[in-house]
């Protein structure tokens, strides 16, 4: 048992170091490559149905059931204020452990497409660029160089903030309530 929280706690303070190199889940969304922490990553599930909840935020696109325990699912696409996801056979549910205070939370979130899990070198991972990227900064945790093209490296706490979503979902209904 102390292992497995030991293994967590490594998962939660960082990126995953294997071999000199670290391990990421690459994935599509919206016609671009993105990849997060393979330690972050529970498992991987076949989109399906998704129960609406009232009064969620645009980018909470409702719950699963995940064997008996309720899942949000997060629309990626939405979260970067880029729209709705739009779903096609090869759209899955990636089943994630977020940070949450001292908590993991279990979040999945919406991807057109699973790619690989690759191994990035540790000489291959860039700073985030402070400008010209459509995502906001602190989503990004490096820029990843494999094969001659940049993936982005995303930070899934910072992405998948339990509490900066819940506080965006009050605001918005607050402003359309108030406008």
């Amino acid at each position: 048992m102390g292992q497995l929280v030991a293994s967590r706690q490594k998962a939660t303070s960082g990126m995953t170091e294997i071999g000199g190199g670290r391990q990421f889940l690459v994935f599509s969304l919206a016609d671009e490559v993105f990849a997060i922490d393979i330690l972050r990553i529970r498992e991987i599930i076949e989109f399906g149905h998704v129960t609406t909840v009232p009064l969620m935020p645009d980018t909470v696109r409702g719950v699963i059931n995940l064997r008996g325990a309720v899942v949000p699912v997060v629309d990626l696409v939405a979260r970067f204020g880029r729209g709705q996801m739009q779903t096609n056979r090869r759209t899955c549910v990636v089943i994630l452990e977020v940070g949450h205070g001292d908590d993991l939370q279990v979040i999945g979130v919406m991807v057109d497409a699973v790619n690989e899990v690759l191994e990035i070198a540790a000489a291959d991972i860039e700073p985030p660029p402070a400008f010209g990227t459509r995502l906001r900064a602190d989503f990004i945790s490096g820029m990843g160089k494999a094969g001659g093209r940049f993936i982005i490296l995303l930070d899934a706490d910072r992405v998948l903030s339990v509490t900066e979503m819940a506080s965006l979902g009050a605001a918005l209904k607050t402003s359309a309530v108030d406008g």
